[in-house]
């Protein structure tokens, strides 16, 4: 049988890049004892109320159809959030989805298509290689080096820019190094995308979990308002992935010609997760926070299990639920390192490589477990590394 040319771009992007979660994941299953440290889910549930409006909605009769754009509370609500930072937003820059996955899918295919490129810092999530090849376009990469903290320098940028280039894709804060960007940073990487007529797709996913500066986005400045589409959800801000609930703010030009892409993919979204969202969005809740005083603690943790290690080094987050150690001195791989360290030591981590090539000597783990789990793992990890150091660079 035939099948479309989106199966073969996309052959190798999907759950392959997860191999070793997915190994970790049946051996825990089997009855191994295995710490997890893989992926970025939040260990804290949603605030009881947002549970409690979600049942109040969909036992109230809130389970129809919705509308394209989104259901007129959480829009409100959204237009609000957004009205916060750049006051011309209105209804007609919102457009909501099922989680931030599905609204960059639906963003890159009303953005691009076979001939064009999009930019991505490497590493990058794992996931934007296969939404940038669905849509026929091609992902080029920007190094972010790890003597800059993973931070995307725009000289880089601009001597990554080809004549085909239409998209930045900026994850800011960054997944998987935490690296958070300056106002500086920003404002430099904005001026050379206007300087060549870029697209700026800001993935911000992780906006509320900083440590301890600033939020800065492209998104705010004004005399970028015409190139920059936010994509964003509650998945990690209040701990909900499970109901993924999303959305992009854009101009009303890219909503408006969008709305068709996207009801032709979904037609709206479920009322009662968007009623959820609402209050999600208009209420303070402190589930962030403490979101980000675990993480900040625990990346401390993971620092402080490793203080005199001449194997591996810390490279601490400014933000998100991730902490990314450099195993080189082993030897090693990120990737045998973390194989290895499944296999021996009952301890499961992304290897740096299915980031990409810039983090390849690294390991990523994720900070979504109680502290004492943390202890134990980061003990193995360090132990690991010892026996793995060559006996001439031992303390």
């Amino acid at each position: 049988m035939r099948y479309a040319s989106i199966t073969e771009r996309l052959d190798g992007l999907g759950s392959g890049k997860w191999a070793l979660h997915i190994a970790a994941r049946q051996m825990a299953h089997d009855g191994v004892d295995v710490i997890q440290l893989t992926i970025g889910e939040p260990d804290l549930p949603p605030d009881q109320a947002l549970l409690d409006e979600c049942a109040r909605a969909m036992y109230a009769g809130r389970t129809r159809y919705s509308n394209g754009r989104g259901e007129p509370g959480v829009v409100a609500a959204l237009v609000e959030k957004y009205r916060k930072r750049r006051d011309d937003v209105t209804s007609a820059n919102v457009l909501c989805f099922p989680g931030t996955q599905t609204a960059l899918f639906t963003v890159m295919l009303g953005l691009v298509e076979k001939g064009d490129v999009v930019l991505t810092g490497d590493p990058l999530y794992a996931t934007y290689e296969g939404v940038v090849a669905s849509t026929g376009a091609r992902l080029a990469t920007v190094p972010l080096r790890a003597e800059q903290r993973f931070h995307l320098q725009a000289a880089d940028l601009e001597k990554a820019i080809t004549p085909n280039t239409r998209v930045l894709l900026l994850n800011n804060p960054h997944n998987p190094s935490g690296a958070v960007l300056s106002p500086r940073e920003v404002a430099e990487i904005g001026e050379v995308c206007r300087k060549h007529d870029l697209w700026i797709v800001c993935d911000e996913v992780y906006e509320e979990l900083i440590f301890d500066k600033a939020f800065a986005s492209p998104f705010d400045d004004p005399e970028l308002a015409d190139r920059v589409i936010v994509v964003s959800s509650i998945s990690k801000s209040h701990a909900a992935p499970g109901f993924r609930s999303g959305w992009a703010i854009g101009p009303a030009e890219f909503c408006e010609r969008l709305l068709p892409v996207s009801e032709t993919m979904l037609f709206g979204v479920q009322p009662f997760i968007s009623d959820m969202t609402a209050m999600a969005l208009s209420q303070d809740f402190d589930t962030a926070a403490v979101m980000r005083d675990n993480y900040w603690r625990r990346a401390n943790i993971a620092r402080e299990a490793l203080e005199g290690s001449n194997a591996i080094a810390p490279l601490m987050p400014e933000g998100g639920m991730f902490i990314l150690l450099d195993v080189s001195a082993t030897g090693l791989s990120g990737e045998d390192f973390a194989w290895k360290l499944l296999k021996d030591k009952h301890v499961a981590v992304m290897p740096g490589n299915s980031f990409g090539v810039q983090a390849r000597n690294f390991l990523r783990l994720s900070l979504t477990v109680p502290d004492e789990d943390l202890k134990i793992a980061m003990h193995r990890i360090a132990t690991l590394g010892e026996e793995l150091l060559p006996a001439a660079k031992r303390a």
